[in-house]
């Protein structure tokens, strides 16, 4: 059985592929410190990632790396653009080196979100001209860069994998991430939901477990390809959110705001790629909403 170590084991998608992966593999989440519910089936490695003794023995005997950390997100990167630059960067670069000097494995959890910015052609696939509007995104993609050039130089097979907009169990939007989160929670409490912008901005969400999946078909993946959109390829926009929340019953109070500069008008990815190799059907958008509602109401 594979050995895989999920760098950022904490956060809402390291979280959810550590009780995913759990019943496939031996799984091992890496951590500033350990959560505080635990499954019982994961061990969890607490370490800083930025210490490169602690990174180096984290990868002992490891068969797959799941690289899943980042210090900044969309919405505070314009302000923290140096951190993820100077370290989310610089850092991944090393463990891209140890991986290779170790034949590990690695799949990088890039943002499909951000990395391509504003595109014309929709759904984007994967060929596209990624031109990132933000500095999130941009700093994913100077990650993706310097693994491209790892698999040129090294003759290694890590993977790129661009995810859209993911929600579900374990979000919090609280960390500056997750519409879906944000309105359905807010909803549930009577608070106001605020949308920057008119509404119109699509988004391809995607349920967090069909995330776990698709990432878990990529572990067993030994093509050529090297990038993939991780995506439901259906495209949604802030509005129609708000109008499946309330065909859920609910009455969500909604206030719109000023646009803001870091959000595409529209991201819908193109999945076919990831579909030609992923055996499992999609939830569509209203079939994960109301499996997540119903999680968020016991």
């Amino acid at each position: 059985m594979k050995n895989v170590l999920i760098i950022g084991g904490n956060g809402f998608i390291g979280t959810n592929l550590a009780k995913y992966l759990s019943t496939l593999y031996n799984v091992f989440s890496f951590d500033i410190q350990n959560p505080k519910q635990k499954e019982k089936n994961v061990t969890y490695i607490e370490g800083d990632f930025f210490d490169d003794e602690v990174l180096n023995r984290a990868l002992e005997n490891i068969d797959v790396v799941i690289h899943s950390l980042s210090t900044v997100n969309p919405g505070n990167s314009n302000t923290r653009f140096m951190q993820g630059y100077s370290r989310d960067f610089v850092q991944s670069a090393h463990l891209f080196d140890l991986c290779v000097q170790k034949n590990i494995k690695v799949i990088f959890l890039s943002s499909g979100g951000t990395v391509y910015g504003i595109q014309d052609v929709q759904p984007i696939k994967e060929d596209a001209l990624a031109n990132p509007i933000n500095h999130y995104g941009s700093v994913k993609l100077c990650i993706e860069t310097v693994l491209k050039t790892f698999n040129k130089q090294s003759h290694s097979k890590m993977i790129i994998a661009r995810i859209s907009n993911p929600y579900g169990p374990g979000q919090d939007f609280n960390k500056g991430v997750g519409f879906i989160d944000a309105a359905l929670k807010k909803a549930l409490n009577n608070e106001t939901i605020e949308i920057w912008g008119d509404g119109t901005v699509v988004r391809d969400y995607i349920y967090i477990e069909d995330v776990c999946k698709m990432i878990a078909t990529l572990i067993e993946y030994d093509g050529e390809e090297e990038v993939f959109n991780i995506s439901s390829n259906e495209g949604v926009s802030l509005n129609d959110v708000i109008k499946e929340i309330r065909e859920l019953g609910l009455n969500p109070n909604v206030v719109y705001k000023d646009a803001r500069s870091v959000d595409v008008p529209k991201v819908v990815l193109d999945n076919s790629k990831i579909e030609s190799i992923h055996s499992f059907e999609i939830q569509s958008f209203k079939e994960g909403l109301c499996k997540y509602y119903q999680y968020l109401i016991g």
